[in-house]
């Protein structure tokens, strides 16, 4: 059986890295006590946020990780940018917040004009989609430093206090509806190319598929963004909130359990998934051709699932018919300490997971 670990990632020792990052960050927190900009602790939060008076602002960086790799490999560079808004703007959308910008550095060995053309044309149509400015970014050639290139971002967003999504407010009996997703976002990639590579060789992303496209072409696909659809349901500032939503988990590094368990260890209560999407095909056979297990599946990728959100049950209904991305219910709020997964992976297994 493959893991992640094998494939050279290791999520126990990343969050307890995090864990140490983020207690010296909160080490500064009290040099701005009082002040504009008061930080707001988050424990285990999806993104950071800082008190304005009359509303926040929320910040949060990340990057499209090992996928650029495979984009390397077969020169498409183009859907990038919808990966890279989607690892921000969806961990914004978590508090509610409204992204309003994103800055960008491009880390590389030799700057290619034509690369940095290919992947800011992909970044600036996926902003202008979604509403979202590009006010500035930076191109660093490091040579020998690094090899090939990296790709992060930082965002911005704007959040009206009234509007903070308050996860204390999640009980038992209360639904979880998942976002569908169709690929794997910019999250597990490291496990995917282990797979791929060692069943095909180092040029396995320009091999054929199944699916009438390279396997390059096929675990390329960019992430859906959901934060404009969340936002219809949550209210841009200064609109009106038309649902209330009380837990938002965006399902990347970590996969189901590990993120979810992001806002539910914040009320003591567990979940019951019985009904989650079914992964693409394509997730699917490499999770076959790797003899991943289920277990090991839904802790690395979102396995056709790629936000979920916690309702109240009158409105779960109404919720679903009025956001216009793919989504229907998976589970529910349970009151035992633990997340179950009726897993609909190759094994078909009932899983559990502790919290």
């Amino acid at each position: 059986m493959i893991s992640y670990k094998k494939a050279g990632v290791d999520l126990k020792t990343g969050d307890e890295a995090s864990k140490i990052a983020y207690k010296f960050a909160k080490s500064t927190f009290a040099s701005r006590k009082g002040m504009i900009g008061t930080p707001v602790i988050l424990d285990g939060s999806f993104t950071g946020m800082m008190d304005m008076g009359d509303y926040y602002i929320v910040q949060g960086d990340d990057g499209v990780g090992t996928k650029i790799e495979v984009a390397e490999c077969i020169n498409k560079y183009d859907t990038l940018g919808f990966d890279l808004l989607a690892m921000v703007a969806d961990d914004a959308i978590c508090l509610g917040a409204e992204t309003l910008s994103i800055t960008n550095t491009i880390d590389t060995n030799k700057i290619d004009t034509q690369v940095v053309a290919e992947l800011m044309k992909g970044l600036a149509k996926a902003c202008t989609e979604h509403k979202v400015i590009i006010p500035g970014g930076e191109i660093a050639e490091l040579g020998n430093t690094i090899n090939g290139n990296i790709w992060n971002a930082t965002a911005i967003g704007v959040l009206e206090k009234s509007k903070f999504i308050p996860v204390e407010e999640i009980r038992p009996g209360d639904n979880v509806i998942a976002l569908r997703e169709d690929g794997f976002r910019s999250n597990g990639f490291s496990l995917a190319r282990y797979i791929l590579e060692k069943e095909f060789g180092k040029n396995a992303y320009k091999k054929n598929s199944p699916y009438k496209k390279s396997w390059g072409e096929m675990i390329l696909r960019p992430s859906k963004i959901y934060s404009s659809a969340l936002l219809d349901l949550l209210g841009r500032f200064s609109k009106i909130r038309k649902f209330n939503i009380k837990g938002l988990a965006h399902i990347t590094g970590g996969g189901i359990p590990g993120n979810l368990n992001r806002i539910l260890r914040q009320t003591g209560l567990g979940a019951d998934l019985n009904d989650l999407y079914v992964p693409p095909t394509f997730m699917k056979e490499i999770q076959k051709i790797g003899k991943v297990s289920d277990k090991e599946a839904y802790k690395t990728w979102n396995m056709g699932n790629g936000m979920l959100l916690v309702v109240d049950t009158k409105d779960a209904d109404q919720i679903i018919e009025s956001i216009y991305v793919e989504a229907q219910i998976v589970g529910s709020i349970i009151e035992e300490k633990k997340i179950t997964i009726n897993s609909k992976g190759v094994d078909q297994e009932k899983l559990m997971f502790k919290i």
